[in-house]
């Protein structure tokens, strides 16, 4: 019971950030709080900070690069692009933004599609003079999809990260499941948001109040780069997993090296349009004390049971065949991860699958079920994610009010039928990938 109360208040306070109070403090106090009534021990510190130091590195690391590359023009030149190839017509431009959301959540994490595409999405639903109801479905595909996308790669969600670390989970091996997977859910994602909106997007739109492409780019030295290095760096990825190396290492060592070009270090800062400084402040730091704190009070809540608990349920359904196991298992995690958020519901269902008794092959499906309910299951609620919280945040101060209950109508709405159609594209794939 105390280690639910810690928990209940320590997320409160995070969703809430009463007087600007960082997530990372609310947190890291609820972590002290437990330690300080032995709910967590001073041990359970680094078996916590083993599991999540690398997916939170990684984060902060691409955030860093996708910073930079918005400062420097690279995704408002590529939503202008998109706008154009449109061609005036509203119910192609409707697809081609949801595929570009596909594209940036994969490559940049969900957070940095959402707090990054959907200002300049906004930005040009004014320029295109939509009407309010048209605006919001484009802003809604926007802000759903940088959660359904984010499965492709393990960089694509810190979800990933930690799952692919815990149950080691090389880089290629994780993509090759993931990304015929990921294909079905964005398929699915734009089939139900285009049931939902169809009747809202405009027919025809004029192109004559955008601007060209090549206006949006600030920094033609990195923009110019951008391309080159996201190609360097998922080469990387692939190269390095044999070698042993960290994720957060790889993609740290992009990071460095756009820093580098960005700054014009070579010139001593001369004709430098980016401030590195200012990006490197602005970076998601909060995120390091977060993932410690959180999981540290998830970890008591282990401790406490839940991890036994979700042990035996996982263990009831892997016994009533793959199909059941996948979906139960999906479904479970996802209503859990849009009731606590999904980091710290991530690494609940890691410890309850790897203390269940399930047979390997379905243990596999479970591991990959449990990604899934938590990238695609936090789209229920607004606590459910990270992503959706900054989202919501982006439009408030962009004079986009959207309520909790209106969301959660949203959500209810979407959510399901995406999430069922993208386990059930894991049930077939999974043993076909495995068998070949």
């Amino acid at each position: 019971m105390l280690a639910l109360i810690i928990f209940i208040v320590t997320l409160v306070l995070v969703i809430w950030q009463p007087k600007g109070l960082g997530i990372g403090w609310s947190a890291l106090g609820g972590a002290l709080i437990a330690l300080a009534f032995g709910v967590v021990q001073w041990s359970d510190v680094s078996v916590v900070w083993d599991i999540v130091w690398d997916a939170t590195f990684t984060f902060v690391a691409l955030i860093i690069i996708s910073l930079i590359l918005d400062k420097a023009g690279f995704f408002g030149w590529a939503a202008l692009h998109v706008a154009r190839l449109g061609n005036g017509q509203g119910r192609l431009l409707f697809p081609m933004i949801v595929i570009l959301g596909a594209f940036i959540s994969a490559f940049f994490a969900n957070d940095g599609a959402a707090l990054l595409l959907t200002p300049i999405v906004i930005a040009i639903l004014l320029r295109l003079n939509f009407s309010p109801p048209s605006a919001l479905a484009f802003i809604i595909a926007t802000g759903f999809i940088a959660d359904t996308a984010s499965l492709p790669l393990v960089t694509s969600n810190l979800v990933n990260i930690v799952s692919a670390n815990y149950f080691d989970i090389g880089f290629g091996r994780y993509a090759a499941v993931m990304v015929p997977v990921n294909i079905v859910s964005v398929i699915a994602t734009l089939a139900v948001l285009w049931i939902a909106y169809y009747r809202h997007i405009p027919t025809h739109y004029s192109i004559a109040n955008l601007s060209k492409p090549e206006s949006a780019i600030e920094d033609p030295l990195v923009f110019k780069a951008a391309f080159p290095l996201l190609a360097l760096l998922l080469m990387a990825y692939f190269a390095t997993e044999s070698l042993g190396l960290h994720i957060s290492l790889v993609t740290g060592a992009a990071a460095l090296l756009l820093m580098a070009i960005a700054s014009r270090f070579w010139q001593g800062g001369r004709g430098a349009v980016v401030s590195v400084r200012d990006v490197v402040r602005n970076a998601p730091w909060q995120i390091v004390l977060f993932s410690i704190g959180m999981y540290l009070v998830v970890y008591g809540l282990g401790n406490a049971g839940l991890t036994d608990y979700g042990a035996q349920i996982l263990s009831w359904l892997g016994q009533q065949g793959a199909m059941t196991a996948t979906l139960g298992t999906g479904f479970l995690s996802a209503i859990v991860a849009s009731i606590m958020n999904n980091m710290p519901s991530t690494l609940v269902g890691a410890l309850a699958i790897d203390s269940a008794q399930v047979p390997a092959a379905t243990r596999e499906l479970m591991i990959y079920a449990n990604v899934i309910g938590n990238d695609l299951g936090p789209k229920f609620t607004p606590i459910g994610s990270l992503a959706t919280l900054l989202w919501l945040h982006v439009l408030a101060e962009k004079d986009y009010k959207i309520s909790w209950g209106q969301y959660m109508k949203i959500g209810l709405l979407i959510t399901p039928p995406v999430l069922l159609a993208t386990l059930l594209a894991l049930v077939f794939w999974l043993p076909y990938l495995s068998n070949v």
